[in-house]
């Protein structure tokens, strides 16, 4: 019964702090205009930093950032506090990767919006430096050396994403020498929150895989790449 309690706990905070989109938010209160509208037509960090500039991208990023590591925070403390870990040290890092999966889910369909948001990234990128900083840098380094030699945000993205499980399981295994099926299960966790953050990019994989993906330009407002 303490386990269900926060699995729905961690997944109510989740959803409901996801769907709380700082891209949205930032562009309309600061250029009165939706960001859904412009550009691509995507509520990302990527496509508020092209349309609405860098005051409103870094609010974006430290928005999208805070709302994982919250939830994950907050989903993990509830689940202390009602003594609802698992094995005998009482572990919490299971509830961090449900709250992670349903920021996720609220980041791309957030109630507040119509259901109409971004693709999850940094909410994903979040929930990873809340609950295993390691899987994050280890990640996170992935990404910036697929950006720098591909200029592909999307690519870098996707690959970095699909590192996560395999890094997870390392991770745990290796360098915090927890058992096989602790490291299993946090796995296992990981791969819906991966893989749908990798189906948000359908259609930047479909445009890589044509060569029409647009690459990623620092000073350009006017490239429609979507992240």
């Amino acid at each position: 019964m303490k386990v269900l309690l926060a699995l729905i706990f961690a997944a109510a905070s989740g959803y409901f702090l996801g769907s709380l989109n700082s891209s949205i938010i930032s562009v309309r209160l600061l250029k009165g205009k939706d960001i859904r509208t412009m550009g691509s037509h995507n509520a990302g960090l990527t496509n508020t930093l092209r349309c609405a500039g860098s005051t409103c991208a870094a609010i974006t990023l430290a928005g999208d950032l805070l709302k994982g590591i919250i939830a994950v925070t907050m989903s993990r403390g509830f689940c202390n506090l009602i003594n609802a870990g698992i094995g005998s040290g009482n572990d919490t890092h299971y509830i961090g990767y449900i709250a992670g999966f349903f920021a996720i889910i609220g980041h791309i369909y957030p109630i507040y919006y119509g259901f109409k948001g971004g693709k999850g990234v940094l909410v994903a990128a979040s929930t990873f430096l809340a609950v295993n900083p390691k899987v994050f840098i280890a990640c996170i380094t992935i990404f910036i050396v697929v950006l720098a030699l591909s200029k592909y945000v999307s690519l870098a993205s996707i690959i970095s994403c699909s590192y996560v499980p395999l890094a997870t399981l390392l991770m745990s295994l290796i360098v915090e020498q927890n058992s096989f099926g602790r490291s299993f299960l946090y796995m296992m966790l990981t791969l819906p929150m991966m893989g749908m953050v990798i189906w948000m990019h359908r259609t930047n994989i479909v445009r890589l895989k044509n060569g029409t993906e647009n690459k990623f330009k620092f000073k350009s407002k006017d490239v429609h790449e979507e992240t």
